[in-house]
């Protein structure tokens, strides 16, 4: 979405620069300018606002596609297919928006916190802590019998490529290649197996790894699909496309699966065009083909399609003491635009939210809580708000998974009055596809069912990309697990505190260089992340969960 949000700035740049004696300010314009994407877009909002105040729209979008054209912005499809998709709602969000045209620039391209922005301040309330015990203590999987242990796969961000063609450019400044067209002079075409390059992963890969892990793995009791289906052809995205293609896995999931609930959520890519969810009922026909599909063939109770129908969240019980709430984090994200609009608590999500949490607390219930994108990547209102939620609910959450980075991550959640006492964990599941520049995984989750209905241990499988395309044979590895690898106790947040811990005081040992690797899913090795790369790692991903949170991730040095 970043990458549209600078190619469109630019386009409309160029477009006034070349157009009519309109503005006087172009004439004299007369040398190269360099300006930052902020300062560019202030130049360039209340001129697009004109525009559209003289209904001048449908011209400002024909004259960019063909200056984006020409000035070789992007190939051609991708000039045409990125205006044609997004002008209607940037439009719309212009004419709309309470957002200044300063304002808008700077939550777009993060200049400007948001916190200095009346009209993005808002919070929820929250009611009074109970005098509930508190948690129990983490227990390790060697100290329970096994019946006591669910085993759970996640799968995250699948983004399968049906038009994946081996052999062809995986390098052709598209933001999705490996469909067609020659490799340059020089390069290597596209993978058979996948590619590390700008590509997805090949149907007869994925439907490979989905067969080993039903071959491979002895017990799974349930599925979290933390969202994610189409391809990274974001220029080329409409309704009936997405829908095919949420269709078509689906039933690949149903199918590997038959006899397995697999719990969903909805990932940015679901939508046409991608990231873009609007707070009115015009998700509708995205959100009726969900709640069909998720309760007819994933196996969710029938009780949840009013709120799958009204924003694709829901909430249901999966064993006896545990609770699953699943949370659309598509409406928390600046990528959707339509939140310049109105970003307070849209849909109400997080109010709902509150109010199950608070029937978990009172029924003696333990909560997961699934989500596409993680909370730091959200708005900051919604972000922080989330996080005293977490606070509030500490001994009632006990599970967070989320995706959308593709890397494998983990963020912890701190006391909001003592920053040195941890109080939750939030695990970030690698992808299954390859995009950008990792192997393709999976994870299982070992949950203590018994106890604390918390993570005991977790495993990543990876496949080894470049083994497998040098064989031409899958070439798989059993990457590692979190409690052996990291030598950790349990996988409390007061362990992963000390870990967290432990890796600061040894920035560049062979641990931290292995953290890096396993967050590279093995695509790389810790040698490429220096130490002000390690810094970042540990203090801006590990250690903060909310968005523009200096806390921690301030100046790295």
């Amino acid at each position: 979405m970043m990458f549209f949000g600078y190619f469109y700035i630019g386009t409309i740049f160029l477009l006034v620069l070349s157009g009519s004696n309109t503005f006087p300010i172009v004439k004299f314009i007369t040398q190269p300018i360099e300006l930052t994407p902020c300062e560019l877009c202030n130049l360039v909002l209340p001129i697009a606002k004109t525009l559209i105040a003289r209904n001048e729209s449908l011209l400002m979008e024909e004259l960019g596609i063909i200056i984006c054209q020409q000035l070789h912005l992007a190939d051609d499809a991708v000039c045409a297919g990125m205006i044609n998709e997004y002008n209607y709602v940037l439009i719309e969000v212009l004419r709309f928006s309470p957002l200044s045209t300063y304002e808008i620039c700077g939550v777009a391209f993060g200049c400007l916190p948001q916190a200095d922005i009346p009209a993005l301040r808002w919070n929820v309330t929250l009611p009074p802590s109970s005098q509930s015990a508190p948690s129990l203590a983490a227990l390790s999987a060697d100290d329970l019998p096994s019946q006591s242990i669910l085993s759970v796969l996640h799968l995250a961000d699948l983004h399968i490529d049906i038009e994946y063609k081996p052999g062809s450019n995986a390098d052709c400044g598209r933001p999705l290649c490996c469909r067609d067209g020659l490799p340059k002079p020089g390069e290597t075409g596209a993978g058979f197996w996948g590619d590390y390059r700008t590509c997805d992963l090949p149907q007869w890969t994925a439907e490979s790894m989905l067969k080993y892990i039903v071959q491979n793995e002895e017990q799974i009791d349930f599925i979290y699909f933390t969202g994610d289906i189409a391809p990274h052809d974001v220029w080329q995205q409409t309704q009936d496309k997405d829908l095919n293609e949420i269709s078509f896995t689906t039933q690949l999931l149903t199918e590997t699966f038959p006899n397995k609930k697999i719990y969903p959520c909805v990932g940015n890519h679901e939508s046409a065009p991608p990231d873009l969810f609007p707070t009115t009922n015009a998700t509708s026909w995205l959100y009726s083909t969900l709640a069909n599909q998720w309760i007819d063939q994933f196996g969710l109770e029938e009780q949840t399609r009013d709120t799958i129908l009204k924003g694709g969240y829901y909430t249901t019980t999966i064993v006896s003491k545990l609770r699953l709430i699943s949370l659309n984090m598509n409406y928390c994200t600046e990528n959707n635009y339509w939140l310049f609009i109105n970003s307070t608590d849209p849909l109400g999500q997080l109010q709902w939210m509150i109010e199950w949490l608070q029937y978990a607390e009172e029924h003696l219930e333990k909560v997961h809580i699934i989500g596409h994108h993680p909370p730091r990547m959200c708005m900051v209102s919604f972000s922080w708000a989330y996080y005293s939620i977490v606070n509030r609910y500490q001994s009632t959450i006990t599970g967070q998974f989320f995706a959308h980075t593709h890397f494998d991550e983990f963020m912890l959640f701190y006391n909001e009055t003592n920053a040195t006492q941890p109080i939750s964990i939030a695990y970030i599941t690698p992808s299954f596809t390859t995009y950008p520049n990792v192997n393709p995984g999976y994870r299982v989750y070992a949950i203590d069912i018994e106890n604390s209905v918390s993570v005991l241990d977790h495993r990543t499988t990876i496949l080894n990309l470049t083994a497998t395309n040098l064989y031409n044979k899958t070439v798989w590895t059993e990457e590692y697990s979190a409690k052996s690898a990291y030598d950790m106790i349990d996988l409390s947040p007061q362990e992963w505190n000390k870990f967290v811990l432990q890796l600061e005081n040894d920035i560049d040992g062979e641990t931290m260089g292995l953290v890096y690797q396993y967050f590279m899913k093995s695509a790389t090795t810790g040698a490429a992340c220096d130490r002000m790369c390690r810094k970042k790692l540990i203090n801006c991903n590990l250690k903060t969960a909310r968005a523009q949170d200096a806390t921690f991730c301030s100046e790295i040095s």
